[in-house]
């Protein structure tokens, strides 16, 4: 399949990705803050149009966070999830320095943990680490 590359999207296309693949959504000023403070972006373009995203962010110490692997469904089962976390990957190692380690963290959507493992993720809880968590805050209208 032929396609383009990118390191940007917009918040618009970024929010479009998200309700395509069923992820919540939230106001656009989020999203373009967001994308401004996240280290590495990686769009694949098809037409101008963009059909699958990476982002990751780096505190440029040992904690690196796999956001988003996002692939339009029409477009899923074509190899380009495996591109993009093939690429994160390469990038993730390209960032160290000599005797550097990092933790690279990521939430799979759920039935996808079979597909990062072939990346070299584990699924917690194990014999060492406790399972992930994760909370989502929101501060509605009215509320301080």
């Amino acid at each position: 399949m032929e396609y383009e590359t990118a390191d940007s999207i917009t918040a618009e296309e970024y929010m479009e990705l998200r309700k395509i693949v069923g992820w919540g959504l939230y106001p656009l000023e989020q999203a373009v803050d967001g994308l401004k403070n996240t280290t590495h972006i990686y769009a694949l373009k098809k037409d101008g149009k963009t059909i699958a995203l990476l982002r990751i962010l780096w505190d440029h110490g040992y904690v690196v966070y796999i956001a988003d692997v996002i692939v339009r469904p029409e477009f899923q089962g074509q190899g380009l999830g495996r591109k993009l976390m093939t690429h994160a990957m390469e990038y993730i190692r390209g960032l160290l320095k000599p005797g550097w380690r990092v933790m690279v963290s990521l939430m799979a959507a759920k039935g996808k943990e079979e597909f990062y493992k072939k990346f070299g993720f584990f699924t917690r809880p194990d014999e060492e680490h406790g399972c992930g968590m994760s909370q989502w805050i929101e501060k509605g209208e009215g509320n301080v």
